[in-house]
């Protein structure tokens, strides 16, 4: 248990430059507070307390502003980056070493039986007010840009944005670097104007060509 709390408060020292101790993070990162009472509820869910799990869980919620369903599985190392409004719902498994940014949701669409909610392989990224809704995989090493709606599976090492979210990238990255670059993703509606400025100048210069 001690050297699994070591490794969270570790993981999250690495990827948070404003954590400046152990202690800092372990006594005031809400985030990490949301783990610890995650896994104590989690223990009592498996071994059919749910309602002691369900009352854990949501005494966490009041203390840390992250709601995690006791059913949800969770990996080690998550780092929930200020935390308030992220959801995980039941079914949710979330793997090792993934960066959830606030405002985050994984949950379901309310049309899926049985597993509802998605799985989030290692060292992901999910960006700030994004929702990751339905019971697909999100593949090792990617991210999700803040504000982005994830419908379907996204692959590993995949950079996905939009609304609903589509892949713009696939890129394998080392584990955790440059996990809180949220800044260098392409803007596919950029990248869309730009095709249809070139194809406009193509026709323009064709019609030149005809007019002469």
């Amino acid at each position: 248990m001690f050297e699994k709390l070591k490794y969270d408060i570790d993981s999250i020292r690495e990827r948070d430059p404003a954590a400046r101790s152990r202690a800092e993070v372990l006594l005031l990162y809400s985030g990490l507070h949301a783990v610890l009472y995650h896994r104590a509820a989690h223990f009592l869910y498996q071994h059919d307390m749910k309602f002691l799990a369900r009352m854990v869980s949501q005494h966490a919620r009041f203390m840390t502003g992250v709601e995690i369903h006791p059913g949800a599985k969770i990996g080690k190392g998550l780092l929930i980056d200020h935390g308030a409004g992220v959801v995980i719902g039941e079914t949710a498994v979330v793997g090792d070493n993934c960066t959830i940014y606030q405002g985050v949701t994984l949950g379901g669409t309310g049309k899926d039986v049985g597993k509802r909610h998605p799985t989030i392989g290692n060292n992901v990224m999910i960006g700030s007010g994004a929702k990751v809704l339905g019971p697909f995989t999100v593949g090792d090493n990617s991210k999700i840009a803040a504000g982005a709606v994830v419908l379907n599976e996204i692959p590993p090492d995949s950079t996905a944005v939009g609304v609903p979210a589509r892949v713009i990238s696939k890129k394998k990255s080392a584990p955790c670097k440059d996990t809180l670059d949220q800044v260098h993703i392409p803007d596919p509606v950029a990248q869309e104007i730009c095709k249809l400025r070139a194809e406009i100048e193509a026709l323009e210069k064709r019609i030149n060509e005809m007019e002469k």
